[in-house]
């Protein structure tokens, strides 16, 4: 099952720059507006985005973010948890220290109260002591229909976790490096959903940012003998979030390709096409959650695949 009809999103009560994660991700812009007027604006995004999901009948779970401890970055909570078919629910090991703050025990139970079957917590977030990281799927993309995660290595993406999850998993790994030039410099992609996504059918991929022959080759073999048409972006739509997307389902097998309105403006006709004719496209402004928070509409999803019952 590679797309779910159930998806979490976290609304945010104090979303903001954060600085701790602006020195790998350079995605983020800082703002001279106010935090209030900021999140006043993260706010409305949020809601017309949910919005937009539940009127094409996707359902969506919406948990409202604490006020205290403050998390900037709370509107992403696709990277410190995932949740599978067989019940397990795995916490990840964050680069950030305000973002650990994330990971919240009460939201795991309202999920149990919702009839979410949690059969198995999987907390690897001891891996942060000795400096290892690996931000959920942020970090991985997942093709759950092969078996097989997608990562680019970088500060937030180690390889010991990754190969971690590979095996509770029972998934082969595909880990590559991925760069992209900031300033004049090649500096690590920080998440691998910036440049990847991977759906039923297609398979979204900034192949320029893999510098390495070999392992450009070997994601390139992977995705084709998984069945996936694969579709090109080139790196100036990286930047503009157009790897930043995520299919979803609703309870009629309908299947809409999520991606934001920056993103969807930087693709041509024949990209736009190519994902029209597998799903239908669903496409919310999010300007200022892109701008300060460095991640687009896949990063505020946590798809939801536990058994109900």
């Amino acid at each position: 099952m590679q797309t779910s009809s159930n998806i979490l999103m976290v609304r945010p009560a104090n979303f903001g720059f954060n600085p701790e994660t602006a020195g790998n991700n350079f995605y983020q812009q800082a703002d001279a507006r106010s935090a209030d007027e900021i999140n006043t604006l993260a706010q409305k995004e949020f809601d017309a985005f949910v919005a937009m999901l539940r009127d094409q009948g996707v359902s969506v779970i919406v948990e409202e973010d604490t006020s205290e401890p403050v998390k900037p970055d709370a509107i992403f909570p696709n990277n410190w948890f995932s949740t599978h078919p067989d019940g397990k629910l795995i916490l990840y090991p964050m680069y950030s220290p305000a973002r650990r703050l994330e990971r919240r025990k009460d939201l795991i139970e309202n999920l149990m109260k919702r009839k979410f079957k949690v059969e198995e917590i999987i907390d690897l977030s001891f891996f942060e002591e000795d400096g290892q990281y690996l931000e959920g799927t942020g970090s991985m993309v997942m093709d759950h229909q092969s078996e097989t995660i997608y990562a680019c290595y970088s500060e937030r993406t180690h390889q010991i976790p990754l190969e971690y999850v590979g095996k509770l998993l029972g998934y082969k790994v595909v880990g590559f490096h991925a760069l992209q030039e900031v300033n004049g410099m090649s500096t690590p992609i920080y998440h691998t959903n910036v440049m990847m996504h991977v759906g039923s059918d297609l398979a979204v991929v900034c192949l320029d940012s893999i510098p390495k022959a070999s392992e450009k080759q070997a994601v390139q073999k992977s995705l084709t003998q998984a069945g996936k048409k694969v579709v090109p972006i080139t790196s100036k739509q990286k930047f503009r979030f157009a790897g930043n997307m995520l299919e979803v389902g609703n309870d009629g097998g309908e299947k809409f390709t999520v991606i934001s309105e920056t993103a969807l403006d930087s693709l041509n006709i024949g990209q736009i096409q190519l994902i029209e004719k597998y799903t239908t496209i669903i496409s919310p402004s999010i300007p200022t959650i892109e701008k300060l928070g460095g991640g687009s509409v896949r990063c505020m999803m946590a798809e939801l695949f536990l058994p109900r019952g």
